[in-house]
């Protein structure tokens, strides 16, 4: 990355600051499957990751983020986290991009929202008779 785009573009990068700290304080633990680094202060209280490509929190996998929190001391290259058999693999978020998972009734999907239940009846200022004052169904009346 040039001196330039990493005085403009922060959001695409460590800044030169960053860069800069990270070279003199930091010391390198790890690397996870995306690309991201990740360092620690030589005293081992200061600990941070520098993202391969967009920064985004939601790009860090779970066991680094525990080590990122101190929540566990050790980081995962010298303790994994045991895999449970129902978890799946890990990835990163993907709402707001075209591999966001959409619902099936989600207008951005295309799709339509079935109709409403037959007992459903939308308030009308004024109300109805036989209703309370402002109309709408009453909660679990049929």
């Amino acid at each position: 990355m040039g001196l330039w785009s990493m005085l403009f573009r922060w959001w695409d990068g460590p800044t030169l600051g960053t860069a800069l700290f990270t070279r003199r304080h930091g010391q390198e633990v790890g690397r996870d499957g995306a690309g991201n680094i990740y360092y620690q202060s030589k005293d081992g209280r200061r600990r941070w990751v520098i993202y391969a490509g967009e920064n985004d929190a939601s790009r860090v996998p779970p066991e680094w983020h525990l080590w990122l929190h101190h929540t566990r001391a050790s980081p995962p290259t010298e303790a994994p986290l045991p895999q449970r058999a129902w978890e799946r693999p890990w990835r990163p978020n993907p709402t707001g991009t075209p591999a966001a998972e959409l619902p099936p009734g989600a207008l951005a999907a295309g799709g339509r929202r079935p109709p409403a239940r037959a007992d459903y009846r939308a308030w009308r200022p004024g109300g109805e008779a036989g209703e309370p004052r402002g109309g709408g169904a009453r909660i679990g009346a049929r």
